[in-house]
């Protein structure tokens, strides 16, 4: 369906102008696209009217990938090739992965980012991302742009406002990957705001608490007359709702004496305490049972309050990057005019009394924590994309969550950047050589706010060369920062009296090289045509088993009205039809779909002339007239 946008004369573009943008949230466990209709932020639904897509890809040894409600529903049979909450696994190597014992996935130690071997072949979680990315791509196309010929001009792509400069860039790469122009990567806690002071035209200090499937944020904004700077953020990139399933699986285990699970059982089970702990937001009480493929049985009943208490010290733990948060702003409570709630796991009663203690204040739930993110990334989207009107008038100050700098002698780490920086932003900072005679200077770039080199993360190196021979300290290198609007980090560095200089585009070790990206793209290019083949193949194969289910229910029905003859052909025309939509042409099922309406028609004609009379049967003209 086409996008129409109606606004006042001056207020907006022309309807025909508008710039079809979207808001993706990329969730842990469920992801959402959104974009802005006729002013208004709008999730988009799928075909059956969902607006959650479960965050699951299943691949299979045919090559065939499903995404959504269909990867979910092949979980617990084929663990090994679905994989969920791969968001955790985004910019990260095997060592930095928490409770790797209990996935099922054959993890690869590979060079760069940690890979999963699949049925399809090794997929790095960039890949695995981008299938979900693709597939919210084709619902807002569809959605946005149908028949009309319209352009979708890009997408604001949401990340955790404690990613690292690795786990923004591998977020970047798979959008890229899916075909999508990313305008920019906004943090998530962010977008809520924007989303919630756009909404309810809210002004004063808010403070955005978002728990989702697998990471932590807390920000700190200040709303004023448009403007949403951020004043501090902080939280934790592997602490969510997945910690509290494990806690809660744990405890089954446990208790139910179980050991040495099959990847099948450990899989199915991590879903049945999934839906537990949902069930325990609104029941004092649930069971949990199952049938283990060992021939075990579970039937254990646990209380709200016992898993309360065991997820406890999870509660705790966001917090501590709270309070944290709040100190780096200079604000104490009292200053907090309301907490927004964001994430599906918030919705946990005892998270949601945590968080209301900590700021003596109910938080703030009058929009869907699930959407919210969406929501507002649509709302930047639309600015980003040139739909601005006077209402649109908004400006937007975003921080970097984690400082940056280079190592010094000694493995020490010098701060050029600060975390809680307004972005963008560039720092420069000089430095001198060593040594007497030194010609060269290794820049070694790292991200954390730890004083060693050992305790943060390795961003990227480079060397300065041809650096003039000089006493030691006579040297004067000027290092320079620059972090975009997605807070990408690029470094250089440059000898004043020389001018030499070098420089480098921060591409984490866990990212993609620009050559794996640009190879992933031109095998997806390779087999666009296979791709769309297959989905042809499809759709009409659909369409034969309707149309040979709805002719079959109709000859059971009224075969009276046929001659011998007229039944004979349209039994073999449907015959046809079963054996051209078992092959792999689907130029030629279609046209046998037309051929099986055309013998058909007359016989769907006298159908309906017999519906007509068996309606009108006993009834006067009078009676049809009232």
């Amino acid at each position: 369906m086409a996008l129409l946008q109606i606004a006042e004369p001056g207020e907006s573009t022309a309807p025909h102008e508008h710039r079809l943008a979207i808001g993706i949230d990329l969730g842990t466990t469920n992801s959402l696209v959104a974009t802005v209709r006729n002013g208004i932020a709008v999730v988009l639904n799928d075909h059956d009217g969902h607006s959650l897509l479960p965050s699951v890809v299943a691949y299979t040894k045919t090559g065939d990938v499903k995404v959504g409600f269909g990867a979910q529903a092949v979980q617990s049979r084929d663990p090994k090739n679905t994989i969920v909450s791969v968001k955790r696994f985004m910019g990260r190597g095997i060592k930095d992965v928490a409770h790797i014992e209990n996935c099922p996935y054959d993890f690869v130690d590979a060079p760069g980012m940690l890979k999963i071997r699949t049925a399809a072949g090794m997929k790095s979680p960039v890949e695995v991302s981008a299938e979900i990315l693709k597939a919210l791509r084709s619902l807002a196309e569809e959605a946005l742009i149908g028949n009309s010929g319209g352009k979708l001009v890009g997408a604001v792509v949401t990340v955790p406002a404690y990613f690292d400069d690795a786990q923004r860039q591998a977020t970047k790469d798979a959008a890229r990957l899916a075909g999508l122009n990313v305008l920019r990567l906004l943090n998530e806690p962010t977008a809520a705001a924007i989303a919630y002071g756009l909404d309810n035209a809210a002004e004063g200090v808010y403070a955005i608490y978002d728990l989702g499937g697998g990471t932590f944020d807390i920000s700190v904004l200040r709303l004023s007359r448009g403007v949403f700077e951020v004043l501090a953020t902080n939280g934790d990139a592997a602490l969510g709702g997945d910690d509290f399933d494990h806690r809660l699986y744990c405890w089954v285990v446990e208790k139910a004496g179980l050991s040495l699970l099959s990847p099948g059982d450990t899989s199915a089970l991590l879903v049945k305490v999934r839906e537990t702990k949902e069930f325990l937001s609104a029941h004092t009480e649930a069971r949990i049972t199952a049938a283990l493929s060992g021939g075990q049985t579970i039937d254990l009943a646990v209380t709200q309050l016992e898993f309360w208490e065991m997820t406890r010290n999870l509660v705790a733990k966001t917090l501590a990057p709270t309070r944290k948060a709040m100190r780096d702003a200079g604000l104490t409570a009292q200053d907090v005019k309301g907490v927004v709630m964001v994430g599906g796991a918030t919705r946990m009663p005892h998270v949601q009394q945590a968080v209301a203690e900590l700021f003596r204040q109910a938080p703030l739930n009058n929009l869907d924590p699930d959407k919210v993110v969406a929501l507002g990334a649509a709302m930047q989207a639309n600015v980003l994309a040139g739909n601005r009107s006077r209402e649109d008038e908004w400006l937007l100050l975003d921080v970097i969550p984690l400082s940056l700098g280079i190592e010094t002698m000694g493995g020490l780490v010098e701060r050029i950047i600060p975390r809680n920086s307004t972005i963008p932003v560039a720092r420069a900072q000089e430095f001198t050589t060593f040594r007497d005679g030194q010609t060269a200077m290794s820049v070694h770039v790292v991200q954390g706010d730890r004083d060693l080199v050992s305790d943060c993360r390795s961003l990227a190196r480079f060397e300065l060369r041809g650096i003039p021979p000089m006493t030691a300290g006579a040297a004067r290198i000027r290092v320079t920062f620059q972090v975009d609007a997605d807070g990408l980090l690029s470094v250089s560095a440059r000898e004043a009296t020389s001018g030499v200089e070098a420089s480098v585009t921060v591409k984490p070790s866990y990212g993609l090289t620009d050559d794996q990206i640009t190879q992933m793209l031109k095998d997806s290019y390779e087999h666009a045509r296979d791709d769309v083949h297959a989905r042809a193949l499809r759709e009409q194969q659909v369409e034969a088993e309707r149309m040979s289910e709805a002719t079959q229910a109709a000859l059971r029905e009224d075969a009276d009205l046929l001659g011998l003859e007229e039944a004979e052909t349209i039994m073999a025309e449907l015959e046809t039809l079963k054996r051209l939509a078992a092959g792999t042409d689907h130029r030629a099922i279609k046209l046998q779909i037309d051929a099986v309406n055309r013998v058909t028609e007359p016989f769907a004609t006298r159908r309906m002339d017999r519906s007509v009379r068996r309606a009108l049967a006993g009834r006067s003209v009078a009676s049809i007239g009232s």
